[in-house]
């Protein structure tokens, strides 16, 4: 026989490790993974052009009908006598204050996401007991000539801060709108910290709606040594960035992590537990780390992170991401100190205000920044208040 078929003949053979990891390769990436994950939206092996669109409008209904009870719920609240008055209270320089900076929306109106932020915040924090977890503080921030109908709503409920006719005149002069976005940004911060004075803020856009354990885990990351020294944390970073394949260093040291562990567990579990001829040589632990690499990628990231939501001490923390500010911690006087830093700049398109606050984590000599995996709010605005939207928003 000649010396190729030889060759062929001993490694393709069923006893073979060669023809085992094959066998085991195929059935992995071209049977198993795409029958459990083909409806999964942030894995490679989802049919966006099968699933997206009746997923989008699921999603698009469940929004609108929480919305709709949102409202309904408002509207009772604001005829009854029972609410708190907001300026009564005495909550001066709060464990934690959480502003939620709110406009009114042009599009998606109906979905009333202010209206569903607030009401699980009030539901989040009637859990909280005799002692109440923060404060809650709307900053409104419309300058149109339309009232922002949500935020009166509230207004029986939560304190609402809004800017002076002063005040509204000198901002209508910004026509660059991620530059308003950042000065709205600017002012809701330097309202909170001097009316309150707060030992830690969170600031909320109105569409960040927060997850049920919201308060423990906040508690948990402030009580971090790390939160002693660092300008702000990021509690939500969009699911579909969260993949290993990343330019984030951390998450190739992650992935080779998991790899190395579950190769590991397989070799054990395949040597004693199977007739298959693994062992524990440095090239079957290089195979089997690429392979459990490649089905974690490709299953999708954002799924093994929701395993740490199972405890508040399992959520990761990391290094600051570069997109998106819907949700930030900001702990001790660290929002006056972001005020003052996104004055010294301006935002417009490409540099909007979360990749101001990146950079400036990133230059500005002892400051750091954070981001918190998995996501501690979902981000429900389908429809976005200052960039143009789609006629039928996607998931992705």
């Amino acid at each position: 026989m000649p010396r190729w078929g030889t060759c062929t003949s001993k490694h393709f053979r069923w006893s073979s490790p060669v023809a085992q990891g094959v066998v085991l390769c195929v059935l992995t990436f071209g049977v198993i993974l795409p029958i459990c994950c083909h409806r999964l939206l942030y894995s490679h092996y989802f049919l966006k052009s099968v699933y997206l669109d009746s997923l989008s409008d699921a999603s698009l209904q469940k929004s609108y009908d929480r919305g709709q009870e949102a409202l309904h719920f408002w509207e009772s609240a604001a005829s009854t006598k029972s609410l708190k008055d907001p300026l009564e209270t005495d909550a001066k320089k709060p464990d934690l204050l959480i502003t939620i900076v709110t406009s009114r929306r042009t599009e998606g109106r109906d979905y009333h996401y202010l209206l569903q932020v607030a009401q699980q915040l009030k539901s989040l924090l009637k859990a909280c007991g005799d002692k109440p977890c923060a404060e809650v503080m709307l900053c409104d921030v419309e300058s149109g000539p339309s009232l922002n109908e949500d935020a009166l709503l509230m207004e029986k409920e939560f304190l609402v801060v809004r800017r002076s006719p002063d005040e509204r005149w000198n901002n209508k002069d910004v026509a660059n709108i991620f530059e308003k976005e950042k000065r709205d940004y600017v002012f809701c911060l330097r309202k909170g910290w001097h009316l309150m004075r707060p030992k830690n803020v969170v600031v909320l856009e109105d569409d960040a709606l927060p997850m049920t354990d919201f308060f423990p885990l906040i508690k948990n990351l402030l009580s971090r040594r790390f939160a002693l020294n660092t300008l702000y944390v990021k509690l939500y970073h969009p699911e579909r960035l969260q993949r290993y394949w990343n330019p984030e260093p951390y998450r190739i040291l992650e992935w080779l992590g998991l790899g190395l562990f579950g190769a590991t567990i397989l070799i054990l579990l395949l040597s004693h537990c199977t007739p298959l001829s693994f062992t524990f040589s440095p090239l079957h632990l290089l195979f089997l780390t690429l392979y459990i690499m490649a089905v974690s990628e490709l299953a999708g990231r954002h799924y093994l992170l929701e395993i740490r939501r199972l405890s508040p001490q399992l959520y990761a923390v990391s290094p600051a991401t570069e997109c998106c500010t819907p949700a930030m911690l900001y702990p001790g006087n660290a929002s006056i100190r972001v005020a003052q830093y996104l004055d010294q700049a301006f935002c417009a398109k490409g540099n909007a205000k979360d990749m101001v606050l990146y950079k400036i984590a990133r230059s500005m000599p002892g400051e750091k920044a954070h981001s918190v995996e998995p996501n501690i709010i979902k981000h429900i605005g389908a429809y976005s208040s200052i960039r143009t939207n789609p006629p039928l928003p996607r998931l992705i």
